[in-house]
């Protein structure tokens, strides 16, 4: 006899935990609701077939659902407050279970946690998920077996406590004894993303989090023993391993590179004499054949002068950049027109669109706050975010540059709709050499451009940014102080940029942030 073939039983949706909250919400204030208003229609019809009021029919459900709403308010307003500690437990374990959730984590340092004891509630539910209590059949290592593979490694482990003290290093970590005979980090942080930064970040706003860097270096360029790492941290708050270092050591990968940006900054040091006398060749030709030149050899001349001039900035910025590596990047800031400055490389700019068949847009007001600013470097800024703009925007594609006063400074902004970015690509761009899988295949460049732009900046006080949609285009934005917020300080240290950044170490340390 032929048997039919069984049907598949269809899967069962399982639902999820972090669906529970407002499914309980939902039905919770619907029940209160129904009860509430049956409850007012029950005592207003008493109260009128009593004969105590005589409001009619039409003002008696007037006043029943009035009465049901302004009570149902109250009372979603209490459910709301009171069940906050409810909702949070719900959703700590939906964190630790490792479901997805846009929610954020519930924080445990809530004030009104602290005080009815519900913190500790919640801080044992994070702990207890921070360790592994399922039971193995055997031990897999003891704690010297596991101690002796990591020191077989060569990555760097380290670990701190709640308080950022280190309480475990292997071998290949990059620590030292300090005067106080205390175990620190022996590396390099930039000014703008060090460890304490991310650390006092991650401790007030989050249970768990994750960061990365790139290119963190143990010395500074030229010091013996430097090593450079790419270094993956977690932190688990209330866990006495709170913070975990993992440092992968590329100074393999890195080094080359370091050791063309160091030859870099050798040529450049070198053509500053020749430059310097072509300089100072066109200064006498433009003085002893001014009478005799025509009006288009009279321009041709002056292009040629500001060519020589822009070439000497960018040799200038170039080792200035070199020196940034060592924090030490110093600018004469003065006070400029943001117009004037744009003025002076707007001809370049135009030639490279139209050479490239771009569209070039700018909208600088020349009545903006003049600036703090190093006109050359400044200059320099705009030439490598717009040349940038340029290279990744589409074919006939538009180019925005923007200008406008926002409080303290003036900020500018070069806009393309062209290739755009991931959001993943971002927090690298303004690292020196990166450039993503897909720039290195489709553009040529080198990869110091962002990074130079970003140290002139940050140099001047000011921050740069970077947005981006991939296929949609990109938008990079830079701030400079606006001159009357700072004229006090740059005149008391005769224009220095060192009255706009604090010192530290025997550094020059940078107050800007780089936004990702």
């Amino acid at each position: 006899m032929e048997v039919e073939p069984q049907q598949p039983t269809p899967p069962i949706n399982k639902p999820l935990m972090r669906d529970y909250w407002p499914r309980y919400r939902k039905r919770t204030y619907i029940i209160i609701t129904g009860v509430q208003c049956a409850f007012m229609l029950l005592l207003f019809g008493l109260l009128e077939l009593t004969g105590i009021t005589h409001i009619g029919w039409v003002s008696f459900f007037i006043a029943s659902f009035v009465s049901a709403g302004i009570l149902n308010g109250i009372t979603i307003t209490l459910i709301h407050i009171l069940g906050r500690p409810f909702r949070d437990l719900v959703q700590a374990i939906v964190l630790v279970a490792g479901e997805p959730s846009a929610q954020a984590p519930p924080n445990p340092n809530y004030a009104q946690y602290d005080k009815d004891g519900f913190r500790e509630i919640l801080q044992t539910v994070y702990e207890l998920a921070a360790h592994d209590t399922t039971p193995t059949a055997a031990p897999i290592a003891t704690s010297d077996t596991l101690a002796t593979g990591l020191d077989n490694t060569t990555t760097g482990v380290v670990i701190l406590d709640q308080n950022r003290n280190i309480v475990y290093s292997n071998k290949h970590a990059p620590v030292r004894i300090n005067t106080e005979s205390k175990m620190v980090l022996d590396l390099i942080f930039p000014e703008d993303d060090t460890l304490d930064a991310w650390l006092t970040r991650a401790e007030k706003s989050n249970l768990i989090s994750e960061h990365q860097w790139t290119r963190i270096a143990n010395k500074l360029p030229g010091e013996k023993g430097r090593r450079i790492f790419d270094i993956a941290a977690s932190y688990h708050n209330g866990s006495n391993a709170a913070t975990v270092l993992t440092l992968f050591d590329r100074t393999s990968g890195y080094m080359p590179e370091e050791d063309e940006f160091d030859f870099i900054s050798f040529a450049a040091h070198e053509l500053r004499g020749p430059i310097t006398v072509i300089r100072g060749y066109l200064d006498v030709l433009q003085d002893e054949l001014k009478p005799v030149l025509q009006r288009d050899q009279t321009e041709l001349m002056g292009r040629l002068v500001v060519a020589s001039n822009r070439l000497t900035s960018y040799i200038n910025n170039i080792l200035n950049a070199s020196q940034y590596d060592r924090r030490h990047l110093k600018l004469h800031l003065n006070e400029e027109n943001l117009r004037s400055i744009y003025d002076a490389i707007a001809d370049d700019m135009q030639l490279r669109a139209t050479a490239q068949n771009r569209l070039l847009v700018t909208d600088i007001p020349a009545n903006l706050p003049t600036v703090a600013a190093d006109s050359n470097a400044i200059g320099e800024v705009l030439g490598n975010l717009i040349d940038n703009a340029i290279k990744y925007s589409n074919e006939g594609g538009l180019v925005h540059v923007v200008a406008r006063p926002i409080p303290g400074f003036v900020e500018v902004s070069v806009i393309d709709r062209g290739i755009g970015m991931p959001m993943s690509v971002l927090p690298n761009l303004f690292h020196k050499f990166y450039r993503s899988h897909r720039s290195r295949e489709t553009v040529a460049g080198t990869g110091i451009g962002l990074y130079i732009s970003r140290a002139i900046v940050s140099s001047h006080g000011g921050t740069i940014t970077a947005r981006s949609t991939e296929n949609e285009g990109s938008t990079f934005s830079f701030t400079l102080p606006i001159y009357d917020t700072v004229a006090e300080k740059l005149k008391s240290s005769n224009n220095s940029n060192v009255s706009l950044i604090e010192h530290g170490s025997g550094w020059i340390r940078n107050h800007s942030m780089y936004k990702g």
